[in-house]
């Protein structure tokens, strides 16, 4: 940990060499982020609920992807820019380093101008509680605070996937957006809307339905199982074979050069 926030403060600095692109990072980032939220509202401007789900349910599974998603974007971009680690032949000088070699490809790049997305979202998540006046108890507190962490989770697994990737291609490409970008744009709303296909598969092969599904079944009521309420946990057993694929990847690691 220490030596991350010596890496935050590193980047930190470095951003703010340059205020007024800094800013104007911060400000665009506001703007790109409300299109988002405005789409969403302008969804419900034409119909009044999806499949049972109101407005302000659905902002909460809004707010806690993009939470999740702001999260490892600021403080993990290293994992989203792997490729260019093993195209510059950079990825070879961090195998070198007597250092954990994830913390060090997460604090390759950290995206504090993003730092504004994040906020809003925050906003959002308590805007949406406070709409939404449930009942809470303390598992539905404990099952929220499991939905936020496991957004987070499963974003930072599907990137370690998408790294993994990186070993047989160099390149990413496209493919690590179907998992991370596409899954965000569909996990933001409740996973039970989609047909069985698409709902299967962010059940089974990527989990997103453990972030915003089945927890929220519980904490909006409209299931009595307090097991659902706990099922976040998934999430981070899910987080063990990304872990691996990666460790797989590695070893199969020749150096691009």
């Amino acid at each position: 940990m220490k030596s991350y926030l010596k890496y935050l403060g590193i980047h930190l600095k470095s951003s703010l060499e340059y205020k007024t692109s800094f800013i104007l990072s911060i400000i665009s980032q506001i703007i790109v982020f409300f299109s988002y939220y405005f789409s969403v509202i302008a969804l419900f401007e034409r119909f009044s609920n999806i499949k049972g789900y109101t407005l302000y349910e659905v902002l909460l599974t809004f707010a806690i992807i993009q939470i999740g998603f702001a999260c490892i974007e600021i403080f993990a971009r290293g994992l989203d820019r792997f490729d260019t680690l093993i195209v510059s032949g950079n990825f070879d000088r961090l195998l070198l380093r007597p250092q954990n070699l994830i913390l060090q490809i997460c604090c390759q790049q950290i995206a504090i101008e993003k730092l504004g997305r994040l906020i809003q979202a925050v906003i959002i998540l308590i805007f949406s509680l406070v709409k939404l006046n449930l009942d809470y108890t303390p598992l539905k507190i404990i099952s929220l605070v499991l939905m936020v962490i496991s957004a987070v989770v499963i974003f930072f697994g599907l990137f370690l996937i998408a790294a993994a990737y990186c070993f047989l291609t160099v390149q990413g490409l496209e493919v690590r957006n179907l998992l991370t970008d596409g899954g965000k744009y569909t996990a933001q709303y409740p996973m039970g809307i989609f047909k069985k296909g698409l709902f299967f598969v962010f059940t089974f092969i990527v989990p997103y339905s453990f972030v915003n599904y089945y927890p929220l079944l519980y904490v909006l009521g409209k299931s009595n199982n307090a097991i659902l309420a706990l099922s976040p946990i998934v999430v981070f057993i899910y987080l063990i074979p990304c872990y691996l694929l990666f460790r797989l990847g590695l070893k199969k690691y020749s150096s691009t050069g």
